[in-house]
């Protein structure tokens, strides 16, 4: 065993050298040791015979030069008629809605596991009505995959994984690349012409390209990268005419959550003391066995580039203040004999870049009921705006990490097409949070049901685009009528139980008369 301790020194990523050791002949098994039992981590290990060598100074270019040389990778081209980037329930549905249409269709997702937020590794359930409005046929398809029983930050089971790889496996034109995150994009004109995935766990790199694209990453990565119009943070009010917009823009969002639930034991059971950079007491802790949606930070931070900070501060409060619970709490009794059973180590985020379409969606929209010819699919939720608890604020100012919110109950609202379109990358689709909207818009449309049927309409467009040798904006101007017609029928397989009506709205408004804008 190596005698250096590691991860001890600065405070960021950094190489540290762990020292010099003999191998013997043959196999040799190499493995860390996580001293802190925390989500301990390093992201790369270099064995080298050259005594005086120094890697390149870690992040950007140099070492992404270092990776390519010392892996050797032969980069791979595949041809697709649509390439589907984000493995969420927009981009699952997005996919197969194409691949019965009969495209061949690349699927990407970055983790191992299909189903973004839905999946064991975050475990929020799906939320918001399906088969309702002027297209019943959308959403159907969900009810295929998705889970019967409704709750967030349950066991693992409850989210049916297995049920999810196998309604995507099920699809001959459909290949799926796991655990594969796209890093750069190649483009031609205003079109995106290829997007070069590598793999996380290998360094492996491959190009996808394709005359069409859909961006389902939630973070908008595909339509940053290929210079799309994007949005981040709060508009003014004044800017959509918003009533629940701040008067000012800012860069608020909703946060992203990292859930955790403890077990019961029936024995008593101890948990380190753990006192690191944050402190938790009487005045301040929060006393319970549990936390879901409500666990949510990052508000104030940048969704993106700061992901792994806010996961991390996360973790951090999580483990501080059941520490505190353990082995200081008044209350001694109720935290004896339970023990943290699961921590999530994946955010759960809400918000971050919104791609801009040919039209954005806004409060006024929903508010007015204003009719759009190329209506699709139909969000039920309220319009569910997140920001940091107020007590919580005054405990932890600008580190907050528990939520409250506001529901403004909406009526079933069809939302335009034209939302699911970049206005200027010519050949880019987009469904999931990431689709054309306002931050207060969001608040209903950000569901997974709702984002399953945003990926259901995308996948007619690009099978109607594949058809037709059309990008997406020519469906709305040219081929409306077909999309309008496979929207009333959905994809979706008939006689699957009704197993989605859990975790619907409380309230639904009665639809007023349509409003058309002058």
């Amino acid at each position: 065993m190596l005698k250096t301790t590691l991860g001890h020194i600065g405070n960021s990523w950094q190489w540290q050298s762990a020292g010099k050791v003999v191998l013997k002949a043959g196999i040799t098994t190499l493995a860390l040791k996580d001293l802190t039992g925390f989500n301990g981590r390093c992201d790369a290990i270099y064995l080298t015979t050259d005594a005086n060598a120094q890697p390149a100074t870690w992040g950007g270019a140099e070492t992404a030069a270092l990776r390519a040389r010392l892996q050797q990778h032969t980069r791979a081209t595949h041809t697709y008629d649509f390439v589907v980037v984000g493995g969420g329930i927009a981009g699952m549905c997005a996919a197969t809605s194409a691949a019965r249409l009969g495209c061949k269709v690349a699927l990407v997702n970055d983790r191992p596991i299909l189903g973004g937020n839905n999946s064991s590794e975050v475990r929020v359930h799906l939320g918001g009505i399906i088969e309702k409005g002027p297209n019943e046929g959308l959403g159907r398809m969900i009810r295929e995959f998705g889970h019967k029983r409704g709750g967030n930050a349950q066991p693992g089971d409850y989210y049916e994984d297995q049920k999810k790889e196998d309604f995507i496996a099920a699809e001959n034109n459909i290949t799926l690349y796991a655990s594969q995150r796209a890093v750069s994009v190649t483009m031609q004109g205003d079109c995106v012409a290829s997007v070069t995935i590598q793999h996380i766990e290998t360094g492996e790199q491959t190009e996808l390209a394709a005359p069409l694209f859909s961006d389902c990453t939630g973070d908008a990565t595909i339509g940053y990268l290929a210079g799309a119009d994007w949005a981040m943070g709060r508009e003014g009010r004044d800017e959509y005419g918003e009533s629940l917009a701040p008067t000012q823009p800012d860069s608020m969002v909703m946060g992203a959550s990292i859930q955790w639930y403890s077990k019961e034991m029936k024995k008593k059971t101890s948990f380190p003391r753990f006192e690191y950079g944050i402190r938790f007491g009487a005045d301040n802790c929060e006393s319970v066995t549990m936390g879901e949606w409500k666990w949510e930070t990052g508000m104030n931070r940048n969704q993106i580039i700061e992901a792994e900070r806010i996961r991390d501060y996360g973790l951090l409060v999580i483990y501080s203040n059941w520490s505190y619970l353990k082995n200081h709490h008044e209350d001694h009794k109720t935290y004896v004999e339970r023990s943290l059973d699961w921590v999530a180590y994946v955010l759960g985020k809400r918000e971050s870049r919104r791609l801009l379409g040919d039209y954005v969606l806004a409060q006024d929209d929903i508010d007015k009921n204003v009719a759009h010819e190329d209506a699709s699919f139909t969000t039920t939720w309220s319009i569910d705006l997140h920001f940091p608890d107020s007590l919580n604020s005054v405990r932890f100012p600008g580190n907050e990490f528990k939520s409250a919110t506001v529901h403004r109950w909406i009526h079933p609202y069809a939302v335009p097409y034209r939302c699911l379109y970049s206005r200027n990358v010519d050949n880019l689709f987009m469904a999931g949070r990431n689709m054309s909207c306002t931050h207060v818009a969001l608040g209903t449309v950000r569901v997974m049901r709702t984002t399953g049927m945003m990926g259901e309409v995308v996948g007619m467009a690009a099978g109607l685009c594949h058809k037709h040798g059309v990008e997406p904006r020519a469906i709305y101007h040219h081929h409306l009528p077909e999309l309008k017609q496979l929207m009333r029928a959905g994809l979706g397989k008939q006689n699957v139980p009704d197993n989605q009506r859990f975790n619907e709205p409380n309230k639904l408004l009665e639809v007023p008369g349509a409003y058309t804008k002058p």
